[in-house]
């Protein structure tokens, strides 16, 4: 299913057709595209560090904890997660009416905030209350940074700079691992967690102070009617022999789209914007059904029941952050060689097949250290395909398939859908382990398999395709 538009002319090697930025100015698009990305960072870290917090924060007020039950760990950690649902969903429309620079700006601030408001939390329930307020800056930072970096990237650049916002994710994630463990080791026992906390609020400063220096996309520009503004912006990040072509392209699908209402609901009363919203949101949504959050978020508390000491899953949990980072640089390099569909539909065999393995190791072997090692052998197995295929795949995806016209208002929705399987998954993952213990890994599987399904009849080939072309492509096919 390859998404081709008539009227754009095929790739070609040529790099210097294909390349529509010089390494002066590909260096300033990676210079912008680090700033914004701290958003990914920020995004990975918060999402992250709830791991290895959770077993500090179940000691009783005491020992320095919040006395956390298996119930009240899942409503702590699955509290960001509901946050950054809504967050999407009013994100990407908060996007597309004031601007994606100005969206970012503000979304720092709420990482302040919420970073600091869970650090210094007194008990149970002000830690929830500033957890869903960090959650609103993660499911707001998903929605927009992805797609501010893909409309600020040439075509053939974009698959590798949009992928760069999961590599900080992850990169995040890790940032988040090692510093539990570390802090863990260093500090004193009482009120540890506050520490793994307070160091979100780090990268946050540096975000907002980054984002003073970024312009804004120019085709959010070119969709308020900021030609002038819109064709400047794109001189800045493209080589001049490209600019006048590009601009026209996307001054040709801003016309076609003027005197339109402003995007929102209705606009899914037009069969072919619900039927690539409905597929947006289906693709979020089983992403998240991979079940890859339970091993980010609790990798800790499942090492501990396979039998780990606290400390020793602590460390072993920094192995997932490596494996993570690892899998992601490498699935972008895969970008540029092979198609999103072969990846996706690869990364979803690997998860099934690695779910299958950690049900069985948790299911048939005896509790042992030699268990322990085999589940986390299997849980990086699981995060090599899913971060090096399916997610980096995944948001690029988003980025990508939606008409500019309500891109942040779609892409918000699909968002939406990541963030609500996540809650869902989270909520239910600890009382669900504690209840039937691998079993659970068993239903992800079923889960994964019957996605694998879904994704080889549905799932187009979007590489190579400017993203007006691809609008093209789908106003074409979902019309038919």
């Amino acid at each position: 299913m390859d998404v081709r538009d008539d009227t754009t002319p095929a790739p070609t090697t040529d790099a210097a057709d294909t390349g529509q930025a010089s390494p002066e100015v590909y260096r300033r698009l990676r210079t912008i595209t680090v700033i914004a990305t701290f958003g990914g960072l920020l995004f990975g870290y918060d999402t992250g560090v709830i791991s290895g917090a959770l077993p500090f924060m179940s000691r009783s007020p005491d020992e320095g904890g919040l006395g956390l039950t298996a119930l009240t760990e899942g409503v702590v950690a699955s509290s960001l997660v509901l946050g950054a649902a809504f967050g999407a969903l009013f994100g990407g429309r908060l996007a597309d009416r004031h601007g994606r620079r100005r969206t970012i700006l503000g979304l720092a601030v709420l990482f302040f905030v919420g970073a600091l408001g869970t650090a210094l939390a007194p008990e149970l329930w002000t830690m929830v209350l500033f957890r869903v307020l960090l959650g609103l800056a993660v499911g707001g930072a998903s929605a927009t940074v992805p797609v501010f970096i893909a409309e600020l990237a040439p075509a053939d650049r974009r698959g590798r700079l949009v992928t760069q916002n999961e590599l900080m994710i992850v990169t995040g994630q890790l940032l988040a691992y090692t510093s539990n463990a570390v802090i863990a080791r260093t500090v004193g026992e009482g009120g540890v967690w506050r520490w793994m906390l307070a160091i979100a609020t780090i990268p946050a400063v540096l975000l907002w102070i980054g984002m003073l220096f970024v312009p804004e996309s120019p085709r959010w520009l070119a969709s308020r009617g900021r030609f002038e503004d819109a064709e400047r912006t794109l001189g800045l990040i493209r080589d001049a022999r490209h600019v006048d072509e590009e601009f026209a392209e996307i001054k040709r699908r801003v016309t076609a789209d003027a005197g339109e209402p402003r995007a929102g609901w209705h606009d899914l009363g037009t069969p072919w914007v619900r039927r690539i919203v409905v597929f947006g949101f289906g693709l979020a949504s089983l992403t998240q059904l991979t079940g890859v959050n339970s091993i980010m978020y609790f990798a800790p508390t499942i090492l501990l029941d396979t039998g780990l000491g606290t400390q020793a899953a602590l460390t072993a949990t920094i192995a997932n952050g490596v494996v993570a980072v690892l899998a992601v640089s490498t699935g972008m390099w895969l970008l540029g060689r092979y198609g999103r569909r072969p990846m996706l539909l690869t990364g979803q065999v690997g998860v099934t097949f690695s779910l299958l393995l950690i049900a069985f190791f948790f299911m048939v072997l005896p509790e042992s250290t030699a268990r322990s090692y085999l589940v986390l052998g299997a849980m990086l197995t699981f995060l090599l395909f899913m971060q090096g295929c399916i997610a980096t795949v995944f948001w690029l995806m988003l980025s990508e398939i939606f008409p500019l016209r309500l891109r942040g208002f779609a892409m918000g929705t699909a968002v939406f859908g990541t963030w609500m399987a996540n809650f869902v998954v989270t909520l239910v993952f600890p009382p669900l382990i504690d209840a039937v213990g691998g079993t659970t890994f068993l239903l992800f599987a079923a889960v994964n398999a019957a996605t694998f399904v879904y994704y080889l009849r549905a799932v187009p080939e979007t590489k190579g395709r400017s993203m007006e072309a691809i609008e093209s492509y789908f106003r074409r096919q979902y019309a038919a």
